[in-house]
């Protein structure tokens, strides 16, 4: 102990340095550190660990967080290439693998991603036995689906960010056609975060009035509003994001960090992620997909039932098709 600090500070008790709420963001891109900033000025971790295989640019990442330790709460920011640093963490969000590229779609960037969890996931769950893990990586409900079983974790701990941002994204666009804040724009989307996602048009609500009263064409070809051009836009924004910026990041990084607030603070909030669905609506096959969900200290805690018309079943049928044609022929 250096002199200074003897003359300084006399210590009275022992430090308790365990953390109770610690975060292992797994994979420092784009993504992996927006999630970071987000969580680190929302104050939800008394201990945030990076991991990735980028030792340089991990290091680099680390000390550009702690250097700004005076603007934010969190005590302690640790990274490492070894799993080791992910030690006893509460919640670890995997952003982890291939970057979707321009024109690629999520779908076809799944064996790559399955190979990278066979490598990360088990030694996560070695060092973290009681953790909650969300998915970020795409494709997610596919990559949700293998790490829950390379986990061996219930499938309420294991969640996709699925829908969440989809539905964000529905509510924004609602909110502009209105000119109407998001906040009071509710609409959900489930199914699968991709192509065959699922708008419920007829939940779409302003302060309970439901828009589908005034407009019973809603959503639908024949609208001359052209509403069902918002949940095109929602499924080609990333697309056009990625082809504009190269990647998506921020929307992610906000979207992940409202999940991690539901389960870290135990709020029982409704959010629509990636979950087990068998046995619900008719599905048969151990896949994941969004539904609306509530989010606690415990992962996924229940489940909303939602009604959905014949449509909108459907639809969300074909997107379980749709994944379940690609699931099936996984190897790992």
């Amino acid at each position: 102990m250096s002199m200074v600090k003897e003359q300084l500070i006399e210590k009275l008790t022992e430090d308790d340095r365990s953390s109770q709420r610690k975060i292992t963001i797994v994979g420092a891109g784009a993504i992996g550190m927006s999630c970071a900033i987000c969580i680190l000025l929302k104050d939800l971790t008394d201990e945030l660990a990076l991991v990735d295989v980028a030792e340089d640019k991990l290091k680099g990442e680390m000390m550009d967080l702690q250097h700004g330790s005076l603007f934010f709460h969190t005590p302690k920011i640790i990274s490492g290439k070894d799993y080791c640093v992910s030690a006893n963490s509460k919640l670890i969000i995997i952003t982890a693998g291939a970057r979707q590229q321009k024109g690629e779609t999520r779908l076809s960037l799944v064996q790559h991603n399955v190979t990278i969890m066979k490598s990360i996931i088990p030694a996560l769950v070695h060092h973290s036995p009681d953790c909650k893990m969300i998915i970020v990586s795409n494709p997610v409900d596919i990559l949700t689906y293998v790490v829950w079983k390379l986990s061996g974790l219930p499938a309420t701990r294991v969640i996709g960010s699925g829908c969440n941002l989809d539905s964000a994204r529905f509510r924004y666009l609602i909110g502009e056609k209105l000119g109407v804040h998001p906040v009071s724009c509710h609409g959900w989307i489930i199914g699968e975060h991709g192509d065959s996602s699922v708008p419920l048009w007829s939940g779409v609500n302003v302060a309970g009035v439901a828009l589908k009263t005034l407009n019973p064409k809603l959503g639908t070809d024949s609208d001359t509003d052209q509403w069902k051009n918002i949940h095109r836009q929602v499924v080609e924004s990333a697309y056009e994001v990625i082809k504009m910026k190269g990647y998506t990041s921020w929307a992610v990084g906000l979207s992940v960090t409202d999940l991690v607030g539901s389960i870290l603070k135990n709020l029982r909030k409704v959010h629509p992620v990636s979950t087990l669905v068998k046995g619900l609506y008719g599905i048969k096959e151990e896949i994941f997909l969004s539904i609306p969900c509530i989010l606690g200290q415990n992962g996924v805690s229940d489940i909303v039932k939602v009604h959905l018309n014949n449509e909108e079943k459907a639809l969300f049928t074909k997107s379980a098709d749709t994944l379940w044609n690609v699931q099936k022929d996984l190897v790992f």
